[in-house]
């Protein structure tokens, strides 16, 4: 099951992150500290960077280290490419 989400997650990152949010409000609202206008820019903005960052986040140790850390910069840098080829796609 944990496969079959994270894969929806790569190629319906929204939806997912909605789903994440409406069955377990609780634990999104604590990775964004309560803050739901930075959940909401993040969800139109970089909707994979902000998934990967509410699953990769620590409520231990505060925040995201070591590989959750490579995620999260993986999943900016497929944010950025996604934007960047729709902009290239429109010339």
């Amino acid at each position: 099951m944990p496969v079959l989400l994270a894969l929806l997650g790569f190629f319906f990152p929204r939806i997912v992150l909605f789903f994440v949010w409406f069955f377990a409000p609780g634990a999104v609202e604590h990775v964004f500290g309560g803050n739901l206008l930075l959940l909401l820019l993040g969800w139109i903005f970089l909707p994979l960077t902000t998934l990967a960052y509410a699953f990769v986040f620590d409520p231990i140790a505060g925040g995201v280290a070591g590989m959750g850390m490579v995620a999260v910069i993986i999943a900016v840098l497929l944010d950025l490419g996604v934007i960047g080829q729709g902009a290239r796609h429109r010339r």
